[in-house]
């Protein structure tokens, strides 16, 4: 017996036998969820419902989404901007 600690067995995060056999099946069809989300969306006889639903659920896949950005300097202050200009009198030494 371990000794307060796990030795052997499957690795955390693989696999198993089910979800192998899914995936594989999925893979040998041919049509993954997102290919079926696509189709619908290009078919012009499905209803524009349903159109923009599937839409909206390929959207992730299909389009990174941005990340919102907070400027602020230092200690979360306001930002302060100074701008150096230099010329020739006031070239640094």
């Amino acid at each position: 017996m371990a000794l307060g600690r796990k030795t052997g067995g499957r690795q955390k995060g693989s696999r198993n036998k089910a979800t192998t056999a899914k995936a594989r099946q999925l893979a040998d069809s041919g049509l993954m969820p997102l290919d079926w989300m696509l189709a619908v969306v290009r078919d012009g006889d499905a209803e524009i419902g349903r159109r923009d639903d599937m839409a909206r659920a390929a959207a992730p896949f299909c389009h990174p989404r941005l990340a919102s950005v907070q400027h602020s300097g230092s200690d979360g202050g306001p930002l302060v901007i100074e701008i150096i200009r230099f010329g020739k009198d006031t070239a640094p030494a």
